[in-house]
């Protein structure tokens, strides 16, 4: 969950990136690719569904803070011209690949119970 919530940090941070004054949509692929494998890589280290899906939702949390305007009148999530474009690509993108993802570990079958080792030498008593 830190590292999710890590992540949107730095891609909302990554949003109005120029380089050359050409705007650079990192922040897009990242969001797609980091919440597709930070889902899947929480179900297969934890094995719980319910794990699976915090990324997504400290993910979603983050960026949906990023949109609120501070007190100060600071705002991370603009919505005008070209940089509104990859913002607005960036939520929708992003939601969908957190869902696809949510949606993927939550449909996973469960995971089979380890089987207990057996006790006692292994020979069946005999000498």
């Amino acid at each position: 969950m830190a590292a999710s919530s890590w992540l949107a940090l730095v891609e909302v941070f990554w949003l109005p990136l120029r380089v050359g004054g050409v705007l650079v949509p990192v922040s897009v692929a990242a969001a797609v690719v980091g919440n597709l494998l930070l889902v899947g890589a929480a179900l297969r280290l934890s094995g719980s569904k319910v794990v699976a899906v915090l990324p997504a939702a400290s993910w979603l949390v983050v960026v949906v803070a990023a949109m609120v305007r501070r007190p100060e009148g600071d705002l991370l999530l603009v919505g005008g011209g070209a940089t509104g474009i990859v913002n607005t690509a960036f939520l929708l993108l992003g939601v969908l690949a957190a869902a696809f993802g949510a949606g993927l570990a939550l449909g996973a079958p469960p995971r089979p119970a380890p089987v207990a080792a057996p006790s006692g030498s292994g020979s069946g008593g005999a000498r």
